[in-house]
């Protein structure tokens, strides 16, 4: 079974950078297309980027469009999501999730994965 895992979360300050990564260690990354996702306590899960099987295709929230980057490096089986100038509306948890490859699903953002990661926690924070 396909297993996602967040790493690189942590506590930064505000207008830092933070690099997250989710990776698979057996079952390949590069034949679904993969979302990235967050959420503060007492809010809604939010999609904030989608990126297509073979990194061509990207889309990013408003929220976070022109400081977070997603990219996807298939020799480490690994997809990165590049934050910076990070700012307290940033905190949250993060979550990469693998979605079934379709036209659609970049421009839907990546919606309804079948597998999600557990996530890994950023606090930005003076």
């Amino acid at each position: 079974q396909l297993q996602l895992v967040e790493s690189g979360g942590g506590l930064v300050q505000p207008g830092g950078s933070l690099r997250l990564s989710c990776s698979a260690s057996r079952f390949p990354l590069d034949i679904y297309d993969i979302g990235w996702f967050r959420q503060a306590p007492g809010k809604e899960r939010e999609g904030i980027s989608c990126i297509s099987v073979d990194g061509e295709n990207v889309k990013y929230a408003d929220s976070v469009k022109g400081r977070f980057t997603t990219t996807r490096d298939s020799a480490r089986n690994t997809v990165f999501l590049h934050m910076t100038s990070l700012n307290l509306e940033d905190t949250g948890t993060y979550y990469c999730a693998a979605v079934q490859r379709r036209p659609w699903n970049v421009g839907r953002m990546c919606a309804d994965p079948f597998r999600w990661g557990q996530g890994t926690q950023v606090t930005v924070s003076s």
